[in-house]
């Protein structure tokens, strides 16, 4: 999908289970450290993209919640059975991003299957994710699980400069039949952030270095939004 007329691919956001076209004032260009190459470019968001993923997620809360815990067990497992089909992808997309090895990004898509079907409850309601670049897949699922188990629904905002694999795996959860609005996705850095705040999400939790994850705290304080800093 396009958002400029020169330039790479754009990754949409996701929202309401579907990708949500915005063309912002801003692109980011996501570049293999590499290679240098960019491959994929993805708009800065502000307020006006965060509140509708806010509220998709919001209308999506209480249908979640009353799946009940098996349904939403259910729910995490097929997601887990897809991304283990669909691991090699994933696993490029996480090469592509960060040149990491092969090795390690096999692993790292392990360690993501691994999160959702193993993991503990956590808290419900709606919240914010911010994934840092450093285990963009691994990070979210494992930040992201218990708290989907838990009956919250999710906005997630990936490191603009390792975006792929989180959209991948929001289109993934509608293939496996999640209900919209439960798992969405914007792109972005403070404006994004800031913005999730003022919709009202009732949590912010961090997944990553802890330097970063200190300014993301301060971005919540200022707006008195919990904070949440994952393990």
């Amino acid at each position: 999908m396009e958002f400029a007329p020169e330039g790479p691919m754009a990754i949409p956001l996701w929202i309401n289970g579907r990708p949500y076209l915005t063309v912002g004032d801003s692109f980011f260009d996501v570049v293999n450290p590499a290679t240098g190459q960019a491959h994929h470019r993805v708009p800065m968001c502000g307020a006006e993209e965060a509140a509708e993923a806010v509220a998709a997620a919001r209308d999506a809360q209480a249908a979640w919640a009353g799946l009940g815990l098996a349904g939403r067990q259910e729910c995490l497992a097929r997601l887990a059975d897809a991304l283990d089909k669909y691991a090699g992808h994933f696993a490029k997309l996480l090469v592509q991003e960060s040149a990491c090895p092969e090795a390690q990004a096999e692993a790292e898509v392990a360690a993501a299957i691994a999160a959702l079907r193993e993991a503990s409850v956590g808290e419900t309601g709606v919240a914010a994710l911010v994934v840092a670049a450093g285990q963009p897949l691994a990070g979210l699922a494992a930040a992201a699980a218990p708290a989907l188990l838990a009956g919250a629904t999710l906005v997630v905002k990936p490191s603009p400069q390792a975006p792929a694999a989180a959209f991948a795996l929001c289109e993934l959860a509608t293939r496996s039949d999640w209900p919209a609005g439960v798992l969405n996705l914007v792109h972005g850095d403070g404006p994004a952030i800031e913005g999730l705040c003022s919709a009202g999400v009732d949590r912010l939790i961090y997944s990553g270095d802890a330097a970063l994850g200190a300014k993301v705290g301060e971005l919540a304080a200022a707006h008195g939004t919990p904070f949440v800093s994952a393990p």
